[in-house]
């Protein structure tokens, strides 16, 4: 049997994308620069700026001198959970008001999404209602009506809904009944054909020995297309194989927005997936998954995170396994002992190469497994679980039952945990808190089996929008913070340890561009705090030192700088939309856009730009006096805001553009919008902070050094890579751990303290050197000052412990590469800042002086100590060699 040949990746060129996504496009004056105020305030999702280029396209390719069918037929290729019905519903508006469609046709080939899109674009009781109510367009109210055809004549400011499983659809043209549609009526009006998960649309195009039925439905909307040359179809899918000759060469010319799952994630839109393999039984993987989903649940109570439900899908193979496997999950629990599970979780601990079930150990470990196994029994019981087998049709949404408990999983009072299943999750099944599936069973390690699986993975990893102190977000907040916490925002797909199934979906989570952490693919590092450390008096008696925050006061915003924000330094906005070639797992460009010509787009005060500003600024009601002086309450009016040297008056906005580009009226613009949009974030997000203060109060040393793990990814002999590593600290009596766990410069420094050791050892009688792990520890220090405005904690990562017979010494150092250094400036300045003449010890601590230090850095590496750190010597801390 020969092998179909395929386009190789370098190949591809969507010539009509490319086009689209030109900057040369701007000068043709074709798009849309902004999104129209019919679409902005009748929808209630503010639009993702891919979303908004996904209309900017479709609004330039109306714009064409179209002299044929050329365009008739136009695809949006975007991932997975990107919103691909938010942007449904705004090309409806956009269809009808700039183009004067009234009839559109909803179809796609499962009922499940037909009845969700529904509920999206009609049902304004449904929490998934995506208009405002009501729906308004120049003054004038729109109506939006559900059909079953579309009447003769049409009535004034009313959209005409059609929806249609494909299936029904050509039952209904091929076989015409009384009151049911027909090519007849379809003639009657342009129409505007939306179809939803269009590549079961293409079966006959990609294979000409594939299903005879769905090849049919892509004959069937070529001819209802076909009835009125003024017919559109638009397209949406997730899911196209462009390395097919015959799909690429139909579709090089018809995709006119692409945004892949590779992009969606690493943009922060959605969970990162974690693959979590192993070579447990069913039930020890089951059992694994509960206890991860449970401690989830305790970091988000923890958190003060409300009504926040984690779900585990566990996948079977068939229906039989998978109503077994349910019976023994239920019979599991059921009994659970304190005993029984205390020993699965000291045994598990033990072997585990993972990280996150290793926080999950150690977290259990930790509570009283009597409650535990309590608590496991209410949330993981009969009632709280939902086999959607039990129809026995593959559709996991065709089970009314089943899909009313599977569309409300997000809600507080729906009571379901665990979901068993065959089927894949079906399109159409938007559940947002999925954060486990479990794979049961080793069979299917077949290609196809494993393309579902990658596109089940897809869909789980859609984002949850909890709320977190007072405020939903929609895209990632946790990625910096401790492993624990980002748990909130990982999806874990536990499978088999089987090497040809685990090739198999690697390939297809490739062909997707799916990137995917390997839970396992890394080492966990443990330092441990020395026996011999633990039974000194620093340990036992010692405190280090971090400075109280307060709140800081609404009169003290009078300036643009107190939110942490330099208008005049600010960085360039990137307009160069040169095509870039994107590694799936690391999203790094391979061109570097350091090397493009920045020029000033507009200049705050000078008078020429005046009217450019304002009308940015019209476009956002952000920026009216109401709602800006909430967050700027000592302002007095716009005028101020925009002219005043305290606020934007010296404000440049600074754009890369491509090499000898010049920017158009309508780019200028553009780049303002762009600019006054970080303004509004660091508005909004540095008002009402904490700031530090120069009070000083005490943390027990045993409270900060604490054992700790850290995980580290197998690149240790990569020449490339950061090097963290564990190093061997035996004999070192001043180092307080058994290991240092640290990258090659900060491992440099500890020799280079551990050279001056002799030294030091003439002046003090207790010299220790702590590492701080910020993800071990939430002991952080805050910059203050009259002139501070970074509000974040920073922690350095060493503290030099020395005490003699007068006081006891601390200095907080920090190793720091040098493409670091100046990124990090403010952390040296809080550093240097600390002094005991700047800062107050609370509890009369006389005896305790604190000292913050320069970075040392690289090029510092082979000079002692009095020239790495001078402040050291001029402070009196350091005896003369």
């Amino acid at each position: 049997m020969t092998r179909k040949k395929t386009i190789p990746e370098e190949k591809i060129d969507l010539k009509l994308l490319n086009w689209l996504n030109d900057t040369s496009l701007f000068n043709q004056d074709q798009g849309l620069q902004r999104l129209p105020l019919y679409i902005k305030q009748n929808l209630k999702h503010n639009l993702r700026d891919y979303q908004f280029s996904a209309i900017h396209n479709l609004d330039a390719v109306e714009k064409l001198d179209k002299k044929d069918d050329s365009y008739n037929q136009l695809m949006f290729y975007m991932a997975t959970g990107s919103g691909k019905t938010d942007i449904m519903a705004a090309i409806i508006l956009y269809m009808y008001q700039a183009h004067n469609y009234q009839c559109f046709l909803f179809t796609t080939s499962t009922t499940a999404v037909v009845n969700k899109t529904i509920d999206n674009l009609t049902n304004i009781a449904s929490q998934k209602y995506l208009y405002q109510d009501p729906l308004v367009i120049d003054g004038q109210r729109v109506s939006i009506k559900t059909v079953s055809e579309f009447p003769i004549s049409l009535e004034k400011n009313t959209i005409y809904l059609k929806f249609s499983g494909i299936q029904q659809l050509s039952n209904d043209i091929n076989s015409p009944r009384e009151n049911g549609i027909t090519e007849e009526s379809l003639k009657k009006h342009k129409l505007v054909i939306l179809a939803d998960e269009a590549h079961h649309f293409n079966v006959g195009t990609r294979s000409k020995k594939e299903d005879t039925t769905n090849r049919s439905w892509e004959s069937l909307l070529d001819k209802i297309r076909g009835l009125n040359f003024q017919n559109q179809q638009l397209e949406f899918t997730a899911t196209i194989d462009l390395h097919n000759p015959d799909i690429y060469h139909k579709y090089q010319n018809k995709i006119i927005a692409q945004y892949d799952l590779s992009k969606f994630i690493n943009n922060g839109y959605s969970k990162q997936v974690y693959r979590l393999q192993a070579n447990n039984s069913d039930e020890d993987k089951m059992l694994n998954a509960v206890l991860l989903s449970q401690y989830r649940k305790r970091i988000a109570q923890d958190m003060g995170i409300p009504d926040f439900k984690p779900i585990i899908l566990f996948k079977s193979n068939t229906i039989k396994v998978s109503k077994d496997i349910n019976a023994r999950f239920l019979t599991m629990i059921a009994n659970l002992t304190a005993e029984s599970l205390q020993s699965f979780v000291q045994s598990q601990n033990r072997s585990t190469q993972s990280e996150a079930l290793s926080l999950a150990y150690k977290y259990w470990l930790n509570q009283d497994f009597g409650e535990t196994v309590a608590e496991l029994k209410r949330d993981f019981q009969e009632f709280t679980t939902v086999n959607a087998n039990d129809s026995g049709k593959k559709d996991i949404l065709d089970n009314d039952d089943a899909a009313q408990k599977l569309n409300t999983l997000e809600s507080p009072s729906n009571p379901i945990r665990s979901v068993f299943a065959v089927a894949k999750l079906s399109e159409g099944w938007d559940v947002l808190n999925l954060y486990d599936i479990v794979r049961i069973g080793e069979k299917n390690i077949k290609p196809n089996d494993t393309n579902a699986e990658a596109q089940l993975i897809g869909r789980g990893a859609r984002y949850n929008p909890f709320i977190y102190k007072g405020k939903k977000s929609y895209t990632r907040r946790f990625d910096d913070r401790k492993p624990g916490i980002q748990l909130l925002e990982r999806l874990y797909y536990h499978t088999i340890n089987n090497p040809q199934y685990l090739e198999n979906l690697r390939k297809s989570l490739d062909a997707i561009n799916l990137p995917v952490n390997e839970d396992t693919k890394y080492k966990i590092y443990t330092a441990n705090v020395k026996s011999s450390f633990k039974r000194t008096d620093a340990y036992k008696h010692g405190n280090i030192y971090y400075n109280k925050v307060k709140v800081v006061p609404a009169e003290h915003y009078n300036s643009i700088l107190k939110y942490g924000f330099d208008p005049e330094t600010a960085e360039p906005i990137d307009m160069i939309s040169t095509t870039t070639e994107r590694k799936f797992d690391t999203g790094a460009d391979k061109d570097n856009h350091s090397l493009f010509p920045i020029v000033n787009a507009a200049v705050f005060s000078n008078p020429a730009d005046k009217a450019l500003i304002r009308t940015a600024i019209s476009f956002n009601p952000f920026f009216r006096f109401e709602s800006l002086k909430q967050q700027c309450p000592t302002i007095t009016s716009i005028r101020e805001f925009l002219t005043s040297d305290s606020w934007l008056g010296h404000a440049v906005v600074r754009v890369r553009v491509a090499n000898k580009h010049q920017l158009t009226p309508q780019e200028r613009l553009i780049a303002v919008e762009r600019y006054l949009l970080r303004v509004q974030n660091a508005l909004v997000n540095n008002f009402q902070r904490s700031k530090g203060t120069n009070q000083f109060e005490k943390v027990a040393v045993n409270e900060v050094v604490r054992d700790y793990e850290k995980r580290v990814g197998d690149n240790f002999n990569d020449p490339k890579a950061a090097k963290i590593g564990p190093y061997e600290m035996k004999g070192r009596d001043w180092y307080a751990y058994d290991y240092a766990i640290v990258d090659r410069l900060e491992m440099h420094f500890i020799n280079r303290i551990g050279a001056e050791i002799p030294n030091f050892r003439k002046k003090y009688d207790q010299i220790y050197l702590l590492r701080i792990d910020e993800r071990n520890t939430d002991f952080k220090l805050h910059d203050f000052g009259e002139s501070v405005y970074r509000y974040e904690g920073y922690m350095p990562d060493f503290i030099m412990y020395l005490k003699n017979e007068n006081y006891v010494y601390q200095i907080y150092m920090e190793p720091k590469g040098i493409a670091f250094v100046e990124k990090d400036r403010w952390k040296e300045e809080l550093l240097e800042r600390i002094d005991p003449k700047n800062v107050i010890i609370l509890e009369d601590n006389d005896d305790v002086k604190l000292f913050g230090v320069k970075f040392y850095v690289e090029d510092q590496g082979k000079q002692d100590l009095h020239h790495m750190f001078p402040e050291l010597r001029e402070k009196g801390l350091l005896t003369d060699n």
